[in-house]
Protein backbone atom coordinates (compact mmCIF):
# COMPACT_ATOMS: atom_id res chain seq x y z
CA UNK A 1 0.00 0.00 0.00
CA UNK A 2 1.42 3.22 -0.86
CA UNK A 3 1.46 6.07 1.51
CA UNK A 4 2.70 9.39 0.91
CA UNK A 5 3.40 11.38 4.34
CA UNK A 6 3.71 15.44 4.29
CA UNK A 7 5.72 17.04 6.88
CA UNK A 8 7.23 20.83 7.80
CA UNK A 9 4.51 22.73 7.35
CA UNK A 10 3.49 25.51 10.10
CA UNK A 11 2.75 29.16 10.84
CA UNK A 12 5.39 31.15 9.66
CA UNK A 13 5.78 35.27 9.50
CA UNK A 14 6.36 37.28 5.54
CA UNK A 15 9.74 36.89 4.78
CA UNK A 16 10.37 33.74 6.57
CA UNK A 17 11.01 29.85 5.34
CA UNK A 18 10.11 26.37 5.83
CA UNK A 19 11.50 23.04 4.59
CA UNK A 20 8.80 20.55 3.35
CA UNK A 21 9.51 16.96 3.24
CA UNK A 22 7.47 13.88 1.80
CA UNK A 23 8.35 10.63 2.51
CA UNK A 24 7.01 7.73 0.39
CA UNK A 25 6.52 4.16 0.84
CA UNK A 26 6.57 4.02 -2.95
CA UNK A 27 8.88 0.69 -4.43
CA UNK A 28 10.73 2.01 -6.74
CA UNK A 29 10.40 5.72 -5.83
CA UNK A 30 13.52 6.64 -8.06
CA UNK A 31 10.90 5.95 -10.93
CA UNK A 32 8.43 8.50 -10.27
CA UNK A 33 8.09 12.54 -10.63
CA UNK A 34 7.45 14.29 -7.81
CA UNK A 35 5.82 17.31 -7.29
CA UNK A 36 4.10 19.95 -4.83
CA UNK A 37 1.19 21.01 -5.38
CA UNK A 38 -0.77 23.62 -2.83
CA UNK A 39 -4.61 24.49 -2.64
CA UNK A 40 -5.80 28.06 -0.87
CA UNK A 41 -9.00 28.32 0.52
CA UNK A 42 -11.48 28.61 -2.02
CA UNK A 43 -9.12 28.15 -5.12
CA UNK A 44 -8.40 25.31 -7.50
CA UNK A 45 -4.94 22.96 -6.64
CA UNK A 46 -2.35 24.43 -8.46
CA UNK A 47 1.41 22.82 -9.43
CA UNK A 48 4.04 24.29 -7.18
CA UNK A 49 7.08 22.28 -8.30
CA UNK A 50 7.91 19.09 -10.30
CA UNK A 51 11.00 17.14 -10.30
CA UNK A 52 10.90 14.60 -12.83
CA UNK A 53 12.65 11.14 -12.63
CA UNK A 54 15.49 12.50 -14.94
CA UNK A 55 16.20 15.67 -12.96
CA UNK A 56 14.35 18.39 -14.56
CA UNK A 57 12.14 21.03 -12.38
CA UNK A 58 9.88 23.32 -13.37
CA UNK A 59 8.21 25.69 -11.16
CA UNK A 60 5.35 27.97 -10.95
CA UNK A 61 6.02 31.64 -11.86
CA UNK A 62 5.19 32.70 -8.59
CA UNK A 63 7.78 29.84 -6.79
CA UNK A 64 10.66 30.71 -9.38
CA UNK A 65 13.57 32.50 -7.46
CA UNK A 66 11.89 31.60 -4.10
CA UNK A 67 11.03 27.62 -3.72
CA UNK A 68 13.37 24.74 -4.26
CA UNK A 69 12.60 21.17 -4.80
CA UNK A 70 15.19 18.04 -4.61
CA UNK A 71 14.88 14.68 -3.51
CA UNK A 72 16.86 11.88 -2.01
CA UNK A 73 16.42 8.54 -4.05
CA UNK A 74 17.95 6.65 -1.23
CA UNK A 75 15.73 8.15 1.15
CA UNK A 76 12.11 7.99 -0.48
CA UNK A 77 12.13 11.29 0.50
CA UNK A 78 11.69 15.00 -2.36
CA UNK A 79 11.70 18.19 0.02
CA UNK A 80 10.43 21.48 -0.78
CA UNK A 81 12.63 24.43 0.38
CA UNK A 82 10.47 27.88 0.44
CA UNK A 83 11.91 31.29 1.28
CA UNK A 84 10.78 34.64 1.49
CA UNK A 85 7.20 33.49 1.96
CA UNK A 86 4.76 35.60 1.11
CA UNK A 87 1.17 35.50 2.60
CA UNK A 88 0.14 34.55 -0.84
CA UNK A 89 1.97 31.24 -0.19
CA UNK A 90 -0.66 30.40 2.03
CA UNK A 91 -2.14 26.95 1.59
CA UNK A 92 -2.12 23.35 2.06
CA UNK A 93 0.71 21.75 0.23
CA UNK A 94 0.50 18.14 -1.46
CA UNK A 95 2.93 15.83 -2.36
CA UNK A 96 2.49 14.07 -5.64
CA UNK A 97 4.10 11.34 -7.17
CA UNK A 98 3.14 9.87 -10.82
CA UNK A 99 5.12 7.24 -12.96
CA UNK A 100 4.50 7.80 -16.43
CA UNK A 101 4.93 4.29 -18.21
CA UNK A 102 2.17 3.13 -16.19
CA UNK A 103 0.09 6.12 -15.10
CA UNK A 104 0.05 5.45 -11.25
CA UNK A 105 -0.56 8.22 -9.36
CA UNK A 106 -0.53 8.90 -5.64
CA UNK A 107 -0.86 11.78 -3.63
CA UNK A 108 -0.71 12.80 0.29
CA UNK A 109 -2.77 13.90 3.13
CA UNK A 110 -1.23 17.54 2.59
CA UNK A 111 0.71 20.05 5.05
CA UNK A 112 -0.98 23.28 5.85
CA UNK A 113 1.07 26.20 5.33
CA UNK A 114 0.20 29.50 6.97
CA UNK A 115 2.21 32.56 6.46
CA UNK A 116 0.96 35.73 8.36
CA UNK A 117 1.88 37.94 10.80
Amino acid sequence: QVHLVESGGGLVQPGGSLRLSCAASISMFSYYDMAWYRQAPGKERELVARLTRGGSTNYAESAKGRFTISRDNAKNTVYLEMNNLKPEDTAVYYCNAFRSTSGLDFWGKGTLVTVSS
